[in-house]
């Protein structure tokens, strides 16, 4: 069991999402990051689906009920267990009674904590996941809530082969993309103006899309009818203004969608902070054949 005594921004129960029932209007949501997200499971030698918590800017507080192996991922703070330092990305142990604290991010947005065992929170649809969006899975945390961790773990797991992390440190932060399903719909001249701005991330980006400002897409047509979204789709509604629709985005919209950024690369882009800018670079044709055919 653990207690969350602060949550800071936002803190909710992820995993790795709700597959198949977007034909009925519900996304897919998980972890925002999914690589981190993978990273700390794997750190605590759970499978990569297990259920753990997502903290936005950090600041969370967790005391522990039980000893339980946990592991820190994501955008780098502080780390404090029972008011010591401890390391991020690498198997921690902590004992009944300790505090875990967390700090405000140096860089990055969201930081991952995983638990051996996973937390065992209800299922919804398949998932622990919350869907800030629609309102399914665990509603987001709140000071005073006690979680059900489902093991142990007194010794560390084997570690991971490979660490890699997705925050992003410098701006502009470079996002590959693939064209369509709805470039055809803008100019030649406007695709360029596209490729070649920087775009900032605003204050009104969540879980659902990263709102980006700079200058103006004009489509070539209207009247567009709703059709399917998936993620990392790049929407452009009539203000002109970019939506990169992340983890809790609709399944479906009804503007043109003039891109849709790799999923590796999402990941990326949930970790940068409003404020930041980034660039499309298009997702070559080559590039894209050689790593179908390794």
């Amino acid at each position: 069991m653990i207690e969350l005594l602060r949550t800071g921004m936002l803190a909710t129960v992820q995993d790795s999402g709700r597959f198949g029932y977007a034909h009925l209007g519900v996304p897919r949501s998980g972890a925002a990051d999914q690589t981190s997200y993978r990273l700390a499971n794997r750190l605590v030698g759970n499978p990569e689906s297990a259920a753990c918590l997502e903290f936005t800017l950090g600041q969370g507080a967790i005391r522990f009920h039980r000893a339980v192996g946990f592991a820190v991922t994501g955008a780098p703070s502080s780390v404090r267990l029972g008011g010591r330092h401890v390391p991020m990305g690498r198997w921690n142990h902590a004992v009944a009674g300790d505090v875990l604290e967390l700090g405000l991010p140096d860089y990055g947005l969201r930081t991952y904590v995983a638990f051996s065992g996973g937390l065992t929170v209800p299922q919804v649809l398949g998932s622990r996941s919350t869907d800030t969006l629609s309102g399914l899975g665990p509603a987001p945390l709140q000071a005073g809530n006690l979680l059900t961790v489902g093991g142990e773990y007194t010794t560390p797991p084997p570690g991971p082969d490979v660490v890699v992390t997705p925050v992003p440190g410098d701006s502009p932060v470079v996002l590959a993309y693939r064209p369509g399903p709805r470039d055809d719909w803008f100019p030649s001249h406007t695709l360029t103006r596209f490729e070649s701005a920087r775009w900032e991330v605003t204050a009104q980006s969540d879980r659902v899309g990263a709102r980006l400002t700079g200058p103006q897409l004009i489509s070539a047509g209207d009247g567009l009818p709703s059709e399917g979204m998936v993620l990392g789709s790049i929407e452009v509604p009539p203000s002109g203004q970019p939506i990169v629709f992340l983890a809790d985005h609709p399944a479906t919209g009804g503007y043109p969608v003039i891109g849709v950024v790799e999923t590796e690369d999402v990941a990326v882009l949930a970790q940068t902070r409003p404020g930041s800018h980034v660039r499309f670079v298009r997702k070559r044709a080559s590039l894209l054949r050689k790593r179908t055919t390794a």
